[in-house]
């Protein structure tokens, strides 16, 4: 018998999860069986529990990938001398998250995929520790960006790395927030809304505020 290439491994693993991730964002988590995941990948049940036991081990990987795929975009801008700023990268990173994820499935869909993983982190201790994994390590690559930035000259603010990178999560968790819920807002808003603040000058900051 011939052995199966590992390209032909990744494509069916892909393919699998491509499938699995368009039923969650279309019909939700727990509404979706693995029978679901089996008709809309096309494939057996053999072939498919060959890579995945369960649901949740499915939700998973989905996670781990997405985290996978923004760790890949971050490591290419702190390559760059200097890195791009927050604006710019936000925007390639939430490009990569909603638009390229999944084959077939639209931006609001994965929006609403991905807080749906948020929600079972809620009931199910694996996959909460993967999501807090995966969070501690974005907030570990945005203040490595952000210490760039303040050793090229870019940043004068006396304010912790860290601190700056989890305001900066939370603005893009509230994006994608907004995108499952509404699923009318562009990736670029979000770009152009940090580069909007981004411009506000230090002279505006030391600005008292007009007496009430």
């Amino acid at each position: 018998m011939a052995r199966v290439s590992q390209e032909h491994l990744d494509a069916r693993r892909r393919q699998i999860l491509d499938g699995a991730a368009r039923c969650f964002a279309r019909n939700g988590f727990h509404a979706t069986s693995m029978q679901d995941v089996l008709a809309e990948a096309g494939l057996s049940a053999g072939a498919v529990y060959r890579y995945f036991r369960s649901k949740d081990e499915l939700i998973q990987a989905i996670a781990e990938e997405t985290f996978a795929s923004v760790r890949g975009a971050f490591v290419e801008a702190t390559a760059s001398n200097p890195p791009p700023t927050p604006d710019v990268l936000v925007v390639r990173v939430m490009t990569i998250v909603l638009e390229e994820r999944i084959t077939g499935a639209d931006r609001q869909a994965f929006a609403r995929l991905i807080v749906q993983v948020w929600a079972e982190t809620l009931r199910d201790e694996t996959l909460a520790k993967a999501l807090a994994q995966g969070f501690d390590a974005m907030r570990a690559l945005w203040a490595e960006l952000f210490d760039a930035y303040r050793a090229s000259g870019m940043l004068t603010a006396d304010v912790s790395s860290a601190d700056l990178a989890r305001t900066l999560i939370a603005a893009v968790q509230g994006f994608i927030a907004q995108q499952a819920l509404f699923g009318d807002v562009e990736t670029g808003v979000l770009g152009e809304g940090l580069r909007g603040l981004m411009s506000m000058g230090a002279g505006a900051r030391a600005t008292p505020p007009p007496s009430v």
